[in-house]
């Protein structure tokens, strides 16, 4: 069996196999094969939660799993996913610490950029400076040759920081801005990760045709996002709609979900340049967590692992 960590991860091209190990989870969901029931929340009396969620797929290569995290103070994101053969019964192996659960996000949100933005897209805004936010650009630039990126959070160190810290890892002028809407002006890109309640760009922002990327909060309680963006879309998309309706608030979008049906990024055109869209409408993506896609990218990274290791060539 193969433990890996952050520093395991840090040593592979974590980001590319992910976003790989995504689409086919996506393919096996929309061949009815992937297994991804809603997360599950354990409460510990006020003090956080400790979630589950369990998925993976049948088929060729049939795989089951489970992904734990919790919700406690700290700053860590701390968490396991463990990794079976349903073939073989036996335990592949085990990812834990922080990285993984923020690569497996930005794969998706890199899907969901690949599927429903420009294939001309280049310019792209960030909103936020975390964790979040840095896997979310590192995937953008995998899936689109990106020219310039604007960021803006509330910290103008952070911002500073992020920056400086991912322009010189992608190798792209990344420039600080000292607010949102001037960071979003002329994105064909906008990612908006952040933990805010309320939300942080408006609609009217907006260059004709940009795609919007949204990782925060998305319930009626408290969202990144508010409906004039989604009211603008000509597409309106999530990684899980089964998520969106298992939150313990109603997700933001549920009163005009009518009048705004979600669709689900796995029916979109795999690995498609093509815009679902005219080029001049404005594109959303909710990014849910759509349980499995989580096994499929610790499996990936563990038979990558297995495999250079084999090769001599594992870094341990």
């Amino acid at each position: 069996m193969i433990v890996l960590g952050d520093e395991q991860l840090a040593a592979m091209p974590s980001m590319a196999l992910a976003i790989e190990a995504v689409e086919e989870a996506l393919a096996a969901r929309a061949a009815g094969l992937l297994i991804a029931p809603p997360r599950h929340a354990v409460p510990f009396a006020g003090a956080g939660s400790l979630v589950f969620t369990v998925g993976g797929s049948m088929g060729e290569r049939a795989l089951a799993g489970f992904r734990a995290y919790e919700t406690f103070a700290g700053s860590r994101q701390d968490q396991v996913v463990a990794v079976w053969s349903i073939a073989t019964g036996r335990l592949e192996g085990v990812v834990v610490g922080e990285q993984l659960g923020a690569v497996r996000t930005g794969a998706i949100g890199g899907i969901a950029i690949r599927r429903m933005s420009s294939g001309s897209a280049a310019n792209v805004a960030v909103i936020g400076g975390g964790l979040q936010a840095r896997t979310q650009l590192e995937a953008a630039s995998i899936v689109r040759p990106l020219r310039q990126v604007r960021v803006f959070s509330r910290s103008s160190e952070r911002c500073r920081a992020f920056a400086a810290g991912m322009g010189a890892r992608l190798k792209l002028p990344i420039l600080p801005e000292s607010s949102a809407r001037e960071a979003v002006a002329d994105a064909d890109i906008v990612i908006c990760a952040t933990d805010s309640r309320v939300p942080v760009i408006e609609a009217a922002w907006l260059k004709p045709g940009a795609h919007v990327n949204s990782v925060g909060p998305k319930t009626v309680d408290g969202h990144e996002l508010d409906l004039d963006i989604a009211l603008k879309a000509a597409m309106v998309a999530t990684d899980s709609i089964e998520q969106t309706t298992a939150y313990d608030a109603p997700f933001f979008l549920s009163k005009a979900a009518a009048a705004m049906p979600l669709a689900d990024l796995s029916a979109l055109a795999g690995n498609s340049s093509a815009r679902p869209v005219g080029e001049d409408e404005t594109t959303l993506f909710c990014s849910a967590g759509l349980a499995g896609t989580e096994v499929f990218v610790a499996a990936k990274l563990i038979a990558a692992y297995r495999d250079r290791r084999e090769a001599g060539g594992s870094n341990t």
